[in-house]
């Protein structure tokens, strides 16, 4: 892929036959056309485009999010794997942004479904349906290559005090999209969408709607971490990496319901819910953030950063236009470009591809008295602490990973912000402690794990014994768990 010269061009779905593209838009002033807001409230498949998805069988594609989806910004989710590099370590972890999109946006159409059905009361109607499925649908779009990589390994090292986010990119995208294809939708739907987006960041939005906000929970749940994202990640990416499953989301779905424009779950269903935080937890513990999957992280941030200059990687996050050709193929790029400005990010790929990787030295979790005061250790830190004699370790030797696993909600847990109700004759919401629940359950919900890696095999000896010794300075005792293997440190 020439970053430079690649000129656009529509990658058409699968599933699309002779025609689609020439559908006549035909659509009143609230943005889409009669057929299109039947379909809505119908859902009459019989007459539409769908995709079969091996998590959710058969998802069926309203005309409007056809309209996003038969784009080349769309289409270039195919190209971002789902799990970045996970696929090194984790074969089959090879599934994209595309199809966890299509699924996000299929839970997402049936939540709101189910609510509407179940609660007639709350009137949900055919703009409001439209609206969720479309967040759903689009609240990946703006993502980098290599899952989050690009977002927090890449650019903090090319751009001082970034603070550029995906889903900001996202609602950025949407725009664009919208403009660029001339999609007829109403300009409030828009806006909605782009709310959902950042609905749980860091930069979310104020709210336009006056009623029902529990709309805004289903795709990017800002108040309490349950939403369809979730759902949809959790049981793909368990499936993709052959791990076991034991959340069933279908069953929150059953049983929801909304008190007091929330939200709210069955009491029962305690359990159920604190395992979906949990297995998204063991996820970031033995695949997102598994030591030689964060190896081979650190090396393509390497890389890309090293080829920014060339490649102008960093000056395309701004504009949507240029945006949207950076996918998981400038891997490729680098790898086959002969251009000699490029060869040391070109050595670090070959590198990984001959398995020539990032030595894991060793990790600790940080105790957990001391989380609160918690600074990220750095290079600097760990040969700071090198006792004299032998090699002296540079900053450039060594890479620390400083990984946090938790709940969605840091320390604190995530289930006392969520309200459960005892049936459904009953009117009262309420929390529920984890000691009413099981003294088994955990009392602390955050890890903070120190790994330091060593890029020169040869310094794995050097790089432990100082990495022990930050310990000990830090913590007055070694805190690892293990000895770093003498046969790591003899190579």
């Amino acid at each position: 892929m020439n970053l430079s010269k690649r000129k656009p061009s529509l990658s058409l779905s699968l599933y699309q036959t002779p025609g689609v593209r020439e559908r006549k838009a035909d659509e009143s002033m609230r943005g889409f056309c009669n057929e299109e807001l039947n379909f809505a409230s119908s859902q009459d498949v019989r007459f539409s485009k769908h995709v079969h998805d091996n998590v959710h069988g058969n998802i069926y594609l309203d005309p409007l999010s056809l309209k996003f989806i038969d784009t080349e910004q769309f289409q270039r989710l195919r190209d971002l794997k789902q799990l970045g590099l996970a696929h090194m370590v984790y074969p089959g972890a090879v599934h994209s942004r595309f199809e966890h999109s299509l699924g996000v946006y299929w839970l997402a159409g049936e939540a709101v479904h189910k609510l509407k059905t179940h609660q007639g009361e709350l009137g949900i109607d055919d703009f409001d349906v439209q609206t969720v499925k479309l967040a759903g649908l689009l609240h990946d779009i703006g993502h980098g290559p290599f899952s989050h990589l690009f977002e927090h390994e890449f650019l903090p090292k090319v751009l001082n005090g970034s603070k550029w986010s995906h889903e900001q990119m996202s609602v950025d995208m949407v725009e664009h999209i919208v403009e660029q294809h001339y999609i007829e939708i109403d300009s409030e739907m828009v806006k909605r969408v782009k709310e959902m987006i950042l609905a749980s960041s860091k930069f979310a939005m104020d709210k336009s709607a006056t009623e029902k906000y529990f709309l805004y929970d289903i795709v990017a749940n800002g108040r309490n971490g349950i939403d369809v994202d979730k759902f949809d990640y959790i049981v793909r990416d368990s499936r993709a990496c052959g791990l076991g499953c034991n959340f069933q989301f279908q069953r929150l779905m059953e049983s929801m319901r909304v008190m007091g424009d929330e939200i709210c779950y069955r009491a029962k269903d305690y359990l159920n819910i604190h395992n979906l935080f949990s297995s998204r937890a063991d996820l970031f513990r033995t695949v997102y953030t598994h030591a030689k999957v964060k190896a081979i992280d650190l090396m393509v941030a390497d890389a890309l950063v090293g080829a920014n200059d060339n490649l102008k990687i960093s000056s395309r996050i701004q504009d949507p236009s240029q945006y949207w050709e950076l996918d998981d193929t400038i891997i490729k790029t680098i790898q086959t470009s002969p251009d000699e400005e490029l060869k040391e990010s070109r050595d670090l790929i070959l590198r990984i591809f001959r398995r020539d990787l990032y030595q894991f030295c060793n990790e600790y979790i940080v105790p957990k008295e001391k989380l609160e005061n918690f600074k990220n250790v750095t290079a600097q830190d760990i040969i700071c602490s090198q006792k004299s004699g032998g090699v002296t370790l540079r900053e450039e030797d060594v890479v620390v990973s400083n990984v946090r696993i938790d709940f969605t909600r840091g320390r604190n847990n995530p289930l006392e912000s969520i309200k459960f109700f005892k049936d459904y004759e009953s009117e009262e919401k309420f929390s529920i402690p984890d000691s009413g629940v099981s003294h088994m359950l955990p009392t602390y919900y955050q890890d903070m794990i120190v790994r330091v890696y060593s890029k020169n095999p040869e310094l794995v000896g050097q790089i432990s014994e100082a990495f022990e010794n930050f310990q000990l300075n830090t913590y007055g005792i070694k805190v690892q768990v293990h000895d770093t293997p003498k046969k790591k440190r003899q190579i």
